[in-house]
């Protein structure tokens, strides 16, 4: 697909074939993850940045959703001042703002876990925009 082609698709349209593309354990678990962002908030934005990583926000970025060989990573680019009770970041825990979630093939999704993160994310970034 071309940069005309992308222009034209919505970005709903653009993750849906990426998820086809994939066509393995990573295209499915980018459905379940991104099915559990949408469900957590019904005001969630889908967007298409940087060339092709699925993009989940509300009043600013919550979360990310990008496909490498190996894992599908969930990153929260506040997630450095998000409670994560449950322990679900595993990855990028060293910068100063974002978190991850590495979900290699066959990994468990504590759903209920993921989807009080991602409604903590909104919540900060909504607060941020009140102030």
């Amino acid at each position: 697909m071309d940069a005309r082609e992308a222009q034209e698709k919505s970005p709903s349209q653009l993750i849906d074939e990426r998820i086809a593309e994939l066509g393995d354990w990573r295209g499915a678990l980018l459905a379940r993850l991104r099915a559990l962002v949408l469900n957590a908030d019904p005001d969630i934005v889908e967007e298409w940045k940087w060339r092709g990583v699925p993009t989940w926000t509300h009043d600013g970025i919550v979360c990310t959703g990008e496909t490498y060989k190996a894992v599908v990573k969930m990153t929260f680019f506040k997630g450095a001042a998000l409670d994560d009770p449950a322990g679900l970041f595993n990855a990028s825990l060293d910068g100063n703002a974002r978190r991850a979630i590495d979900f290699a093939q066959g990994a468990a999704i504590d759903e209920p876990a993921l989807v009080a993160l991602v409604r903590a994310a909104v919540a900060l970034n909504t607060a941020g925009r009140r102030k």
